[in-house]
């Protein structure tokens, strides 16, 4: 198997974002055919705990970040998977809020924002009660 998979590797080649091969197929890896095959829920799981880790590596930078418990902190790492660091520092005042403690304040910024609209009531209102309470 070990040669197969160095064949398939020399010939496929490996693309790490999806592409459209050949036949008009939406592909990535080695030769994944997204549209037919997608992928199995082990390997979502795997893609989705790679990318929480990183996201959490991301925010340990951050004194403010460290500062908070641990239910808060899962949700700033849950809003930087969803949408990403450069786009959580523009939250300038949910942030000031979280440095001051302020965590009702820190609420409802994220909850008067974009972000809230676009993920919808269940998610936001969530992740806003999480970010108050410090609690599940």
């Amino acid at each position: 198997m070990e040669e197969l998979a160095q064949r398939i590797e020399a010939h496929e080649g490996l693309r790490l974002f999806p592409y459209t091969d050949t036949v008009g197929k939406l592909t990535i890896g080695y030769g994944r055919n997204l549209q037919d095959r997608g992928i199995s829920k082990a390997e979502a799981t795997y893609l989705m705990q790679n990318d929480l880790a990183e996201s959490r590596i991301e925010l340990i930078h951050y004194d403010w970040f460290n500062k908070l418990d641990k239910v808060r902190q899962e949700v700033l790492i849950e809003l930087h998977f969803n949408i990403g660091l450069t786009k959580i520092l523009k939250f300038k005042q949910m942030i000031g809020h979280l440095i001051t403690g302020d965590y009702t304040k820190a609420a409802e910024q994220l909850l008067d924002s974009l972000w809230a609209k676009q993920v919808g009531r269940t998610r936001s209102r969530d992740m806003v009660d999480r970010l108050t309470t410090g609690k599940y």
